[in-house]
C-alpha cells in the first residue's frame, strides 16, 4: 500500500489536494470556502437540538412532544429540498445561499424570543426549509470540483469538518447554559457568520452542473432506492440522537452537563473519523464499507444500556458517532460515484428529502417508544433501523 493509499489524517488529506496531472487538480480556495460556511452553519446546527431539548425537557414537555418538535426542522428540509434546483439556477447558488443564512438567523432570534413547544413548531420548521438549501448547494459544488481518486478522503475531510461545526455546537452549552438569550446568540452570529464565508468567496465559486438529463426529485428515488434508505437511517440515528439523548440520560439520572458532554463527544467520533472512512471506501469499496458502518452502528446500540453509566461510555459513543454517520458520508461518495451533471443536482436534493424524512419519523417514533417501554426504546429504535439497513446491503451484494 503506498502513502498515498493510506488513511492520513485531515493535515495529510490538505497536503496531498494538490496534484500535477491538471485532471486531479482541486481548486482549493472554492473548497475551504465551501466547507468552511457549512461548517458554521452547522455550529448554529448543532447547538438548536440539544438546546430546545433541554428547555423543552425543563418545561416539562413529554418525549413524544419533544421528538415532534425535533421532527420540524427536518420538515422544512423535506418541502424546501425540490425547490432548491430551480431556485439556485434563478437566483444563483451563491445569493441563494446568502439569503437563507440571513433568514436562519431570523428565524433563530424569533425561537429565542419566544418560549414553548407549540410557538416553536413553526419556527422550526423555517430553520429547516432555510438551513436546507445550503447543504445542497454546497455538497453539490464540493462533488462537481473533486477528482474520483480522491472522492473518499475529500468528502471524508468535508464530513469531518463539518461535524466538527456541529461537535463545537452542544460543547458551547457548557459554557453558557441554557438559559436566557446567551447560548442562541452563539448560533445567530454563527448563520450570520456563515452569509459573511459566502460574500468573500463569491468569485471562486464553481456554477451549478446543468449537463446531462435533466431528473426531477421524485424520478431519483426510483435510481438508487437502497442509497437513499442508507441516507434515511443515517438521518434517523443522528437526529434522534441529538433531540432524544438528552431525556434517555435525565431517565438515568445523569445532569445536563455530562448529557451535553456525551452529544459533543458523539458529534467529535463523526468529526474524527470521516477521513478514515473515506480512504476505506476508497480501498474496500463504498458497499462494503457501508456494510460495516451499519453493522457497527448497531452494536453501539446493543452496549449503550449496560455500559451508559461507566466510563466505557465515552470511547463507545465517540465510535458511534462516527460509524453512524459515516453511513450518509459513504452514501454521498456513492452517489459522486454513480451521478453527475444535473443527475447529481437532483441526487443532493432527494438527500435532503430523504435526511428531511428521517427526521421527522425518527424522533418522533423514537419518542413514542420510549413513552410506550421505557427509555430503552431509543437504543432499542436505532438498533433495529440499523439491522434493516444492514440486512438490505447483506441481499444486494448477493444479488449477481
Amino acid at each position: 500500500m503506498t502513502p498515498d493509499r493510506q488513511f492520513p489524517p485531515a493535515a495529510v488529506v490538505c497536503r496531498h489536494l494538490e496534484s500535477t496531472s491538471s485532471e486531479d487538480r482541486i481548486p482549493l480556495a472554492a473548497m475551504a470556502g465551501i466547507i468552511a460556511t457549512v461548517s458554521v452553519f452547522a455550529v448554529a446546527q448543532g447547538l438548536t437540538y440539544p438546546l430546545l431539548s433541554f428547555i423543552l425537557e425543563r418545561q416539562g414537555t413529554t418525549p413524544d412532544l419533544i421528538g415532534l418538535s425535533a421532527a420540524m426542522t427536518p420538515l422544512g428540509f423535506i418541502v424546501s429540498a425540490p425547490l432548491v434546483p430551480a431556485l439556485a439556477r434563478r437566483v444563483g447558488g451563491a445569493r441563494l445561499a446568502i439569503l437563507c443564512s440571513l433568514l436562519a438567523a431570523l428565524t433563530l432570534a424569533a425561537i429565542a424570543w419566544m418560549q414553548g413547544v407549540w410557538a416553536w413548531m413553526p419556527l422550526r420548521f423555517l430553520l429547516g426549509f432555510f438551513a436546507n438549501p445550503l447543504y445542497v448547494i454546497s455538497e453539490t459544488w464540493l462533488m462537481s470540483i473533486t477528482p474520483a481518486p480522491r472522492r473518499g478522503r475529500i468528502l471524508g475531510l468535508y464530513s469531518s469538518i463539518v461535524s466538527g461545526g456541529f461537535a463545537i455546537g452542544p460543547l458551547s452549552l457548557g459554557l453558557t447554559g441554557t438559559e436566557g438569550w446567551p447560548p442562541f446568540l452563539i448560533g445567530i452570529s454563527a448563520f450570520l457568520l456563515c452569509g459573511l464565508i459566502v460574500l468573500a468567496v463569491v468569485p471562486r465559486l464553481p456554477t451549478m452542473p446543468q449537463e446531462g438529463e435533466a431528473i426531477s426529485v421524485g424520478g431519483f428515488f426510483a435510481r438508487a432506492p437502497l442509497l437513499l434508505f442508507a441516507v434515511f437511517t443515517a438521518a434517523a440515528f443522528e437526529q434522534t440522537l441529538l433531540s432524544l439523548l438528552a431525556v434517555y440520560g435525565a431517565a438515568l439520572g445523569s445532569a445536563e452537563a455530562r448529557i451535553a458532554s456525551l452529544i459533543a463527544c458523539f458529534i467529535a467520533g463523526n468529526a474524527v473519523l470521516q477521513i478514515l472512512l473515506g480512504g476505506m471506501a476508497e480501498q474496500l469499496g463504498s458497499t462494503r464499507t457501508l456494510l460495516f458502518c451499519a453493522l457497527a452502528s448497531l452494536a453501539g446500540c446493543l452496549l449503550l444500556p449496560s455500559i451508559f453509566d461507566s466510563w466505557l461510555v465515552w470511547p463507545l459513543v465517540f465510535v458511534w458517532g462516527g460509524v453512524s454517520f459515516g453511513i450518509y458520508t459513504v452514501s454521498l461518495i456513492r452517489l459522486g460515484e454513480r451521478f453527475t451533471g444535473q443527475a447529481l443536482v437532483a441526487g443532493n436534493a432527494a438527500f435532503a428529502v430523504v435526511w428531511g424524512i428521517g427526521g421527522i419519523v425518527g424522533s418522533p417514533a423514537t419518542g413514542l417508544a420510549m413513552q410506550m417501554i421505557g427509555h430503552q426504546g431509543l437504543p432499542s429504535s436505532l438498533g433495529f433501523l440499523c439491522c434493516v439497513l444492514a440486512v438490505c446491503l447483506m441481499a444486494e451484494r448477493r444479488r449477481p
